[in-house]
């Protein structure tokens, strides 16, 4: 250690306090005792600890009472809770009040040690992150995120704190929100950059799959199983691991996930040895995991374990200021890999995509661009090549009246598209501005260019 740190050991076994009390002394550590939750509480008011290891059981004031208490005057100060008691519902009710971490009695010294260890290095990211946000400003990776509307950039800033921590990270959103490109931008803007980024879909494989796919397994352990193979947590070794649709993973896997985050270690199928391994989780659903709890199909340990951080992605139609960026950044792309010359959208074109509720999300935005390239035969996409969001083709096969012709002049196309979502806006400057995905300083002066002003 660079520096001695001060454990607050809180337990109303004063024999128990005696060997805590020589065993972290012997690690480096100065220790406090308190024999009971209210003498704790007193003693945190007093002077600062760097960690509180703390008896689930106590006569006068209980673990979890004094949980609730010291979080409340110092969240800051990471507490690991002592339990005799390993049931499910005492753990979680810890970890929901706040707790660092739990051990159960009696304890294993390693597992001890390592929990210690953990929680320091955890106060140090900590304390060097506003560090790290501040060299970050600046050269923050967005790794393909579009979007400067609102909920965006709230989530942008979100993870330019979160990335550079060790911390668990659970993204949630819908189908088609783009929770891998947040993962990615989590991995790549973290001190884990260099190592790997390994990615897998828990809804994709099969139970007994999985199981090998996360694990590995040894040569022989089942049919097919012609030689050894290294899991996905061992390819993470050293960098991140993307478990995306977590919510379809079965109880029995939860189980063995659970106890791979606790013990960061895990056993090949067919396998004895245990290999130690050096992982960020970053997990993500499109469900609701408390009413899967409800339901009996996620454990309640595991969330808490996984929501360390949470990172709620918008959807689409909550962030409509993006679609215009969305639309172009699809286009050029599809343009380019199918070998056509498509300058846009038309105005009609357009206004479609502002009004459509887009229940698949970027996704889906992204699908439908890509078939309107491939069907447009002008250099304006047309609302007439984007059936999806129309609802239905053209009179007659033909582009309709208001279609834009090829030849006509940028410039032309670009006041057409304004005064239509103007009009469209009801005359607000605001309003169509904010379709149009540009400022109301810069429409004002396209306004006055066209002599509208």
């Amino acid at each position: 250690m660079d520096r001695k740190y001060t454990v607050l050991v809180v337990d109303d076994d004063a024999a128990h306090r005696t060997m805590l009390q020589t065993l972290l002394t012997g690690w480096g550590y100065d220790i406090l005792e308190a024999d009971d939750g209210s003498a704790a509480i007193e003693m945190v008011h007093e002077q600062a600890f760097d960690l509180i290891l703390m008896d689930i059981r106590m006569i006068k004031v209980s673990g979890l009472e004094a949980l609730g208490d010291i979080k409340g005057f110092n969240p800051a100060i990471p507490i690991i809770i002592m339990t005799a008691y390993s049931s499910v519902e005492t753990a979680v009710e810890a970890l929901k009040k706040g707790a660092y971490d739990y051990l159960t009695k009696p304890l294993d010294f390693d597992e001890l040690r390592h929990a210690l260890e953990r929680a320091m290095d955890h106060r140090h990211l900590r304390e060097e992150n506003q560090q790290l946000r501040e060299s970050l400003a600046g050269k923050f990776d967005r790794r393909n995120i579009i979007g400067r509307s609102g909920p965006m950039v709230r989530v942008l800033e979100t993870v330019a704190q979160v990335a550079p921590s060790e911390a668990t990270v659970l993204i949630t959103g819908e189908s088609g929100t783009g929770k891998e490109l947040i993962a990615g931008a989590l991995h790549f803007n973290s001190l884990r950059k260099d190592g790997p980024f390994v990615k897998i879909n828990c809804a994709a494989i099969t139970e007994t799959l999985l199981e090998s796919e996360l694990f590995g397994h040894e040569k022989g352990s089942f049919t097919g199983a012609h030689k050894r193979k290294e899991g996905r947590f061992r390819q993470a070794h050293g960098g991140s691991l993307f478990l995306d649709e977590i919510s379809e993973m079965s109880l029995s896997m939860q189980v063995k996930l659970l106890r791979v985050i606790q013990e960061r270690e895990i056993t090949r199928v067919g396998g004895e040895a245990v290999i130690k391994v050096d992982v960020r989780i970053i997990a993500a659903t499109n469900k609701n995991l408390l009413e899967e709890i409800g339901a009996g199909r996620f454990r309640e340990d595991l969330y808490y374990r996984l929501n360390v951080v949470t990172l709620g992605l918008p959807p689409l139609r909550e962030r409509r200021e993006d679609i215009p960026l969305l639309a172009q950044h699809f286009l050029e792309d599809f343009t380019q890999k199918n070998r056509k010359t498509i300058k846009g959208f038309t105005p009609q074109a357009m206004d479609q995509l502002l009004r459509h509720d887009w229940p698949g999300n970027v996704r889906e935005l992204m699908n439908i661009v890509e078939r309107g390239v491939v069907l447009s035969r002008s250099e304006y996409l047309d609302n007439g090549e984007l059936p999806l969001i129309t609802g239905e083709p053209p009179e007659n096969g033909n582009s309709p009246d208001h279609a834009i012709p090829a030849d006509m002049p940028l410039d032309e196309v670009e006041k057409i598209s304004i005064l239509k979502t103007l009009e469209l806006a009801g005359g607000n400057k605001s309003e169509a501005a904010r379709r149009l995905g540009i400022t109301r300083r810069t429409l004002h002066k396209k306004l006055k260019k066209y002599g509208v002003m």
